[in-house]
C-alpha cells in the first residue's frame, strides 16, 4: 500500500492522474476526505474531473441512505465502493469503503482510524492521516501492481506535493 495525503484539489489531482495514466481505476484507489473539503474541492460551481466524479459518487450514496448507522452499512456493503458517512462528515471511495462495513454499526465512530489500520497503515500513521482528513486534506492510497508501480507513484505524490508519503 502507498498513502499520502494532499493539501489541495490541485495536489491530489495530479496524483490521480499519475495513477490513471498507469491503468489504475476508480476501484483501485482510495480516496478519503471531509465532506466539507468534497464540496469545497468538489463541489457545483467546480471543474469536472475524475478524481470529481470519484468524490461525488459517494455524496450521492450518502444523500440517498440518510444518515443512520444501519443504513449506512447496509449501502456501504451494496455498493463496496464509495460512500459518504454523513454523521461523520466524511466521503470515502475505493476499496477501504468495503473495510468500514467490516467496521459495523457500533464502530463507526472510530471506524476511519481502524479501516486504516485494516488496510495495512500503522495506527500513529492512520491517526496522522484522520488529522489530514479533519483539517482539509485529501488522503489517497493505492495498492501498487508491482515495484516499478510503486517507485513512480512514490515519486509522483511527492512531485505533486504530497505529505506523508509512505509505502506499506
Amino acid at each position: 500500500m502507498l498513502t499520502s495525503s494532499f493539501r489541495d484539489r490541485d495536489s491530489a489531482e495530479r496524483a490521480y492522474q499519475s495513477l490513471s495514466s498507469r491503468g489504475y481505476g476508480k476501484d483501485d484507489v482510495n480516496v478519503l476526505m471531509s465532506d466539507e473539503t468534497r464540496k469545497t474541492h468538489f463541489g457545483d460551481n467546480t471543474a469536472h474531473t475524475d478524481l470529481g466524479d470519484k468524490a461525488m459518487e459517494g455524496a450521492g450514496v450518502g444523500s440517498a441512505i440518510g444518515g443512520t448507522a444501519g443504513a449506512i452499512i447496509g449501502a456501504i456493503a451494496a455498493i463496496g465502493t464509495s460512500v459518504a458517512l454523513p454523521g461523520l462528515g466524511l466521503v470515502i471511495a475505493g476499496p477501504i469503503a468495503a473495510a468500514l462495513a467490516g467496521a459495523g454499526a457500533g464502530g463507526l465512530t472510530g471506524g476511519l482510524v481502524g479501516a486504516l489500520v485494516g488496510s495495512g497503515i500503522p495506527e500513529e500513521h492512520a491517526a496522522e492521516y484522520e488529522s489530514d482528513i479533519k483539517n482539509g486534506g485529501i488522503v489517497m492510497g493505492v495498492k501498487p501492481r508491482n515495484a516499478e508501480d510503486a517507485q513512480y507513484f512514490e515519486d509522483e505524490f511527492r512531485r505533486s506535493n504530497g505529505d506523508r508519503v509512505r509505502r506499506y
